[in-house]
């Protein structure tokens, strides 16, 4: 908490602006189907308090490592236990049990026993559409960068 606290003291004191959510469709169209808070996107309504913009933050930077975007992937498809995820992601077991930890601290995954074994599943379908419009996006930036050929051609 001491940390959320500094964090928007230091904002105050250098006066860093927060940018404007981007105008998109949703926001033009209205909310879509299924959209649990369509008022924060909608041009001019009052930007969202600084807890809940700290808590979305926190929650972007949990998912922000590459393995624990992996595992969300993974956890879309199916429950699974943290050896299924070693097997399919190719990582070390100490270090998923790492990225577990560190989502499930954050409310994206929650662990169920299932007698010597814990199985993951994520909390809310809605966290998955994070990642992959985020790889989607990504997809659309390194199919619009130049090649390496095309750098010099202006």
């Amino acid at each position: 908490m001491a940390t959320v606290e500094l964090d928007n003291a230091r904002r105050r004191s250098h006066g860093t602006a927060r940018p404007a959510p981007p105008a998109g469709p949703r926001a033009l169209d209205g909310p879509a189907p299924g959209d649990p808070s369509p008022e924060i996107a909608r041009p001019g309504n009052a930007a969202p308090d600084d807890a809940l913009l700290d808590t979305a933050g926190a929650l972007l930077r949990a998912l922000a490592a590459p393995a624990r975007m992996a595992i969300v992937l993974r956890l879309r498809e199916r429950d699974c236990c943290v050896h299924d995820l070693v097997d399919a992601l190719a990582l070390p077991q100490p270090l998923v049990s790492q990225h577990l930890r560190v989502l499930k601290t954050a409310g994206v995954v929650l662990g169920q026993r299932d007698g010597r074994e814990v199985r993951y599943h994520l909390v809310d379908e809605h966290l998955a559409h994070i990642v992959t419009d985020a790889i989607a996006h990504a997809d659309e930036l390194l199919a619009q960068a130049p090649t390496a050929g095309d750098e010099g051609a202006s």
